[in-house]
């Protein structure tokens, strides 16, 4: 083994805070197999042996960064600056667990009980949590679920799972994302379960139209949602916004204005109560929607009641939301003609959030403000 490489783990163990027995310890957690700090210490970080291939793809897990990077001779230097350039799990995680998906293997494991209720978790974890975090527990429960797909309620446990890694994936690879949404419309259609076939395609549709990627993807979710139950729900609502955001991107002003109304209108049908899950959509939520959509329409006034609306209601335990609130703000400088004034308020807005509650939206809404030169016709 080459010492590079054991002096890039420990490198990386360090530059996450950690000792040697805390590494251990997050290994022995994501691998289900122990792990000693007498055996990282004695032969991986002093060079005396390398990893195995099952242990590579943990340590890249746990220590957020691309297999090839253990696996190769690789400066400091370059790996730092990967950690700069991303906050959330490796590349890798999503290739083990597409090919694990395909394989749909069997085996004893939680019940479907166990697994909804672990899904309810993660919905209100995904508000407050950082991306990072998010995604490592992701991966794997996602490696146990696959093996137990056996029913429609495992695959819409899947589906519902699947939609969320997806939403926390790093944006240096955006196809990765579009094809574990894809992965989980399929596995949505696996469940017979209409509200979740819709609810799924809904997801993505307004997961992309709020970040401003893939807008030809986030239409056709958008329209596949809106085509497979006219019934009202969450899936109809997230699916009409993310149409509008969609619309407004491409200076189809008029109809982003309509789809604010229709979405309006679905909301009165289907706002939930729940205030503090991915799964719900309550009036504090819409209005974050509205905010932004306000602020790429240019219309201040709409925005900034939208913004008020928000604050008003928006639980103090999400953070998070606030900053996307703020950053809106900056959003509406930015285009008015106040590009200095607009990026310092955004970057302000973003700065004061903790870096391990930062979200690839809010990097790619950051870059939206950047990017501004001129106020849309």
């Amino acid at each position: 083994m080459s010492s590079a490489v054991g002096e890039l783990i420990r490198q990386l163990r360090l530059g996450k805070g950690w000792s040697q027995g805390k590494l251990a310890a997050e290994l022995s957690g994501v691998s289900g197999f122990n792990m000693s700090r007498e055996y990282i210490s004695r032969q991986w970080e002093s060079g005396r042996s390398e990893p195995s291939a099952f242990w590579l793809r943990h340590l890249a897990t746990v220590l957020d960064c691309p297999l090839s990077m253990l696996e190769g001779d690789v400066k400091r230097r370059e790996f730092l600056s990967h950690l700069a350039a991303t906050s959330v799990a490796p590349v890798v995680a999503s290739d083990l667990l597409a090919q694990g998906f395909s394989e749909v293997l069997h085996s004893t494991g939680p019940g479907v009980d166990e697994w909804e209720a672990k899904l309810l978790q993660y919905g209100t974890d995904y508000m407050s949590q950082g991306a990072a975090d998010i995604q490592r527990r992701l991966a794997a429960d996602l490696v146990v679920l696959q093996q137990q797909l056996d029913s429609p309620r495992m695959w819409a446990v899947a589906a519902r799972l699947m939609t969320l890694f997806a939403k926390t994936y790093p944006g240096s690879d955006g196809n990765k994302a579009i094809s574990w949404y894809s992965m989980a419309a399929e596995a949505a259609d696996r469940s017979e379960d209409a509200e979740i076939r819709v609810w799924v395609r809904g997801r993505a549709a307004i997961a992309l139209g709020y970040e401003g990627a893939s807008l030809p993807v986030a239409q056709t979710f958008a329209d596949q949602a809106l085509a497979i139950s006219e019934r009202h729900s969450l899936g109809r609502l997230n699916a009409l916004w993310g149409k509008a955001h969609a619309a407004v991107l491409r200076g189809d002003s008029r109809t982003g204005r309509q789809l604010i109304d229709a979405g309006r209108r679905e909301f009165d049908r289907s706002y939930s109560e729940e205030q503090t899950s991915d799964y719900a959509v309550p009036w504090w939520r819409m209005n974050v929607f509205l905010s932004l959509l306000a602020a790429r329409l240019g219309d201040e006034q709409l925005a900034v009641r939208a913004q008020q609306d928000a604050r008003r209601d928006l639980p103090s335990q999400l953070p998070r939301f606030a900053t996307h609130l703020d950053m809106h703000q900056g959003l509406m400088l930015a285009r008015a003609g106040d590009r200095t004034g607009g990026i310092a308020t955004a970057r302000s807005a973003l700065d004061a959030l903790p870096p391990e509650k930062h979200s690839l939206t809010l990097r790619m809404l950051m870059s939206e403000v950047e990017s501004q030169t001129s106020v849309r016709a």
